[in-house]
């Protein structure tokens, strides 16, 4: 039904679009159109004023500020800012910099200290607005930051934050909207807090251009004219719109970074979901896929909540097998029986991908561009650079600055409209867009809010059904839940609420969970999630050698635990135990998946660590690897275990009751230096004795090990949406560096005989 009557409304809006109009809606524009209705946005243009003809032709040194505020606001600018006021606001900022906590200010979302680059040499785009100010309407709030990121992505030198003012810096109400902001819309910048009232200087919430050596700004309003802005950007020598040199060509018309920029929220990231933004289903299959957006990842779950499968490595963006495939923020997915694949919105990738379940291969739908080929040879001649690239194949893959009123910029949204076609809309539905699956081809473009909540009328309408049911029909002593419905955004409900069988799911972001309401019993309750083990070890527990110079920081917030011991040459077998924090208990047994390991020197890692007897005879270090590449050219894979329903059998619940866990390794070692490097993920839950509200926060903060504000500010928010924090699931990391020192041999009988010993450590670590 949803999908015929969005196809009734596209045909409505297909009408010849006017030229002039779609001039006029480029720049900026053609990402985040303001909130007004479709016929606003296609209004023939009006001859600007004089205040505004003169801004066409000054530099920004001398653009009046009256001329950069809208049109109906100009002429009162000058009275409600002055340049006194403007210079006063602009010393605060810059007194700002360069240190993280003062009197009255703090930054939040500092990334590896993102707020000590800033200087006084700089170009700096900061967008303003008041503590607790009701932005959201009409997804004024989004649309405010997805400009800033656009913008962002596009000057590769430009330094951008934002500034939330007016409001206590230690005051929650604040910190909470600043932290849920940065979680929701995927914010990479610093967000500075001040306890400071600019209100009159910004006549509300704006963008505020300078230079850090000058004293001058540019100040626009958000539903202002955003050429302005980019002309103001343009006029300084400083900025290029050219990609920076570690820029990876990606095949979307966006700038990519070789190492992904991710919001900065402590160890609060260790929860089991991260904002896990959408949910859809195929209820033949008994599927529930789940947008893990802040992992980079798809969860696929069954309806009792066990774990069958996971979509994506890391951030970034890869096409690939399940495991390796990267994605960036993922949004709304649809199911499509008949291919049986799942279509995915790669928000931050601007991209549509598909996952293909037959293959356990996900690949990028739109934009298309000119597939490399996915075998080993393949991979080794891309990564040295001799991939000779035919630019003629490529159909969508413009230029950063020659990105077309219409490009796909922040998707989310994902409603199969008819068989072959697919409308994909921003958060907000300001736009639309309407892509062919078969060709990966965008062909139409819907905007403005009127026309996009028209063609996706239908799908929204029975998704606040579906909350009506929850709300009308709920259970007395369920009222917690049915107000937590009553909170999620009109834009937000389209891809967060889903009917699956006799129940409907959707998505508590501020818990980070997933709920099920059963439509037989009127009761609510959360997925409890089995079988953790096929996530495996997330990716930012590891620091691969090859990333040490880039990602140091992943692991720097974590507690290592160093060892160093004397061992003799041959086979050494490590035991490894692990004590669990008091007050906590395991949610998951460990298993191998979660599991890393690394071996460096002069030692090399025993496949199997309960396998055979290793041979007596001294192999050195770069024969082993040859073998190793080797065996794994010649050996077969091993068939992957059927997966087995929840309902075959009860759960093992042997493990709550452990208090600690172990693993080994075994290790061949030479005479030399090697250093042991192993990572394991435990899953812990709150101990189920603790009932006390303020006793599980208490207890979360200590397994988190809360430090900074925003991991402070984000247990209060998850708290605060969660009754009971003794099913909230946790990822305990665990970090242990062995180092050894290895003698020569022990002398033999003769010259030529090698003596190997096999010996066994035993390692103590304590999570406290």
């Amino acid at each position: 039904m949803a999908q015929a009557s969005a196809a009734a409304a596209l045909r409505r809006l297909r009408r010849p679009r006017d030229p002039s109009a779609a001039l006029l809606s480029s720049r900026l524009h053609f990402c985040f159109p303001s909130s007004t209705s479709a016929e606003e946005l296609h209004r023939p243009h009006q001859p600007k004023g004089r205040g505004a003809s003169t801004t066409t032709t000054s530099s920004p040194s001398t653009i009046d500020k009256a001329a950069l505020l809208p049109h109906s606001s100009a002429a009162t600018a000058s009275s409600e800012s002055t340049p006194a006021s403007q210079s006063q606001l602009l010393h605060f900022i810059k007194s700002a910099f360069g240190t993280l906590e003062g009197q009255n200010h703090c930054w939040l979302n500092a990334t590896n200290g993102s707020w000590k680059t800033f200087n006084q040499e700089g170009i700096y785009l900061a967008l303003l607005y008041e503590s607790c100010e009701a932005l959201d309407s009409h997804g004024k709030h989004s649309a405010a930051f997805g400009r800033l990121k656009y913008l962002q992505q596009r000057y590769s030198h430009l330094n951008v934050f934002a500034m939330q003012y007016g409001s206590d810096i230690s005051s929650l109400a604040a910190q909470s909207q600043a932290v849920r902001t940065i979680m929701k819309e995927y914010i990479t910048f610093p967000i500075l807090l001040s306890d400071k009232d600019f209100t009159n200087m910004t006549n509300g919430a704006c963008y505020f251009l300078f230079e850090g050596s000058k004293d001058h700004a540019l100040i626009t309003k958000l539903d202002g004219e955003p050429e302005l802005v980019i002309r103001g950007m343009e006029g300084f020598s400083a900025l290029s719109a050219e990609p920076s040199e570690n820029v990876i060509d990606s095949g979307v018309p966006w700038q990519k970074e070789e190492v992904v920029k991710e919001p900065y929220v402590g160890s609060f990231r260790n929860m089991l979901l991260y904002h896990p933004g959408c949910v859809s289903v195929d209820e033949d299959g008994d599927h529930i896929f789940i947008s893990d957006s802040n992992h980079h990842r798809i969860i696929i779950s069954n309806s009792d909540g066990m774990i069958l499968d996971s979509i994506g490595s890391s951030p970034g963006f890869e096409d690939g097998e399940f495991e390796s495939a990267k994605l960036l923020h993922p949004a709304a997915s649809f199911y499509h029986a008949a291919e049986d694949c799942l279509y995915i919105v790669d928000s931050e990738n601007h991209a549509v991908r598909k996952a293909d379940f037959g293959r356990r291969i996900l690949e990028t739908v739109y934009p298309v561009f000119n597939k490399k080929g996915s075998d080993i040879w393949s991979w080794i001649v891309d990564k040295l650079g001799f991939t000779k690239e035919d630019t003629s194949k490529r159909e969508d893959v413009l230029n950063i600055q020659d990105i077309d009123a219409d490009s796909v910029v922040f998707p989310w949204h994902l409603l199969q409209i008819s068989e072959d076609d697919l409308l994909v809309a921003d958060r907000n539905f300001e736009t639309a867009w309407i892509l062919r699956m078969s060709i990966g081809e965008k062909q139409d473009s819907v905007r403005g809010r009127a026309g996009v909540m028209e063609l996706c009328q239908q799908m929204i309408n029975e998704r606040r059904a579906l909350l009506k049911d929850v709300h009308m029909n709920g259970s007395s002593g369920d009222k917690e839940h049915s107000n937590l419905l009553e909170k999620i955004p009109c834009n937000d409900l389209v891809s967060s609420i889903s009917r699956f069988e006799k129940c409907i799911v959707f998505c508590d972001t501020d818990g980070q969970r997933v709920l099920k309401y059963d439509l037989d019993t009127k009761d609510t309750s959360n997925i409890h999630f089995t079988n953790l083990g096929i996530l495996g070890l997330p990716y930012w527990f590891v620091c691969p050698l090859e990333r040490v110079s880039t990602w140091g920081h992943s692991v720097g917030q974590f507690q290592e635990h160093s060892r160093k011991v004397n061992v003799l040459p041959g086979r050494c077998n490590i035991n490894i135990s692990v004590d669990i924090p008091v007050d906590t208990e395991l949610a998951a047994p460990l298993v191998e998946s979660c599991i890393w390991r690394q071996v460096r020197g002069s030692g090399a890692e025993i496949a199997d660590s309960d396998g055979q007897d290793t041979t007596s005879e001294k192999v050195g270090i770069a024969q082993q690897w040859y073998d190793e590449i080797d065996n794994l050219a010649f050996s077969e894979a091993a068939e992957e275990p059927a997966v087995h329903k929840g309902d075959d059998k009860p759960a093992d619940e042997s493990h709550r009751d452990q208090k600690s866990v172990q693993f080994t390794c075994a290790i061949n070692v030479s005479p030399g230096t090697c250093e042991l490097v192993a990572s394991a993920a435990l899953y812990l839950k709150i101990d189920r004795t603790k009932a006390e509200h303020q006793d599980q926060k208490a207890a979360i903060k200590r397994i988190l090990q809360c430090h900074g504000r925003e991991e402070h500010v984000g247990v209060e928010l998850l708290t605060e949406n969660r009754g009971d924090a003794r099913d909230l699931v946790i990822m305990k990391p665990v970090h242990l560096r062995l180092r050894m020192d290895c003698a020569d041999h022990p002398a033999g009988t003769t010259n030529k005989e090698t003596i190997s010993t096999e010996s066994s450590l035993d390692i103590s670590i304590s999570l406290e």
